[in-house]
């Protein structure tokens, strides 16, 4: 599952002519859920790269995503999927037809209303999003996998 995943990141990244936005949501006080932002504030920002971290308010930088006019922008969130803990999924917006699918505040699909752009979910199954600031370690794990595969890769 993880496989195709990077494969897709890959692909995505292997873009050049490309801008890409990573945006890192999440509460750092509640577990797992704090993974998007524990993995944007580990982005190497380069060339056709760039990285905002929003933690969970989101709605608060739609002018400020804009006006970075990235040509894709990848939401990276904690995200139940009902599958197992540490599953990844990269979706993009516009395929996800369940309104109840949330980051924090607003449904993706109303969110991704205010951009322009193609808009991705990089969404991480948690294991634990009560109070605590720790990342499990099955999440923490493939975080960390992710976040070498963004960075790994030449722009």
């Amino acid at each position: 599952m993880h496989l195709k995943v990077f494969k897709e990141l890959d692909d995505l990244l292997g873009r050049k002519d490309n801008r890409i936005l990573f945006v890192g949501i999440g509460n750092v006080l509640k577990s797992d859920d704090g993974t998007g932002v524990y993995i944007s504030n580990r982005i190497l920002p380069r060339g056709n790269i760039e990285v905002i971290t929003v933690e969970t308010g989101i709605e608060n930088y739609i002018g400020k995503i804009n006006s970075i006019e990235p040509d894709i922008l990848i939401l990276i969130d904690c995200v139940d999927m009902k599958l197992p803990p540490g599953s990844v999924k990269l979706l993009e917006v516009c395929q996800i037809t369940d309104h109840t699918f949330n980051t924090h505040n607003i449904s993706l699909k109303r969110l991704s209303e205010f951009f322009p752009m193609t808009v991705f979910i990089l969404g991480i199954q948690p294991v634990n999003v009560d109070f605590g600031e720790n990342i499990s370690y099955i999440v923490k794990d493939i975080s960390d996998k992710i976040i070498n595969q963004i960075n790994r890769q030449e722009v």
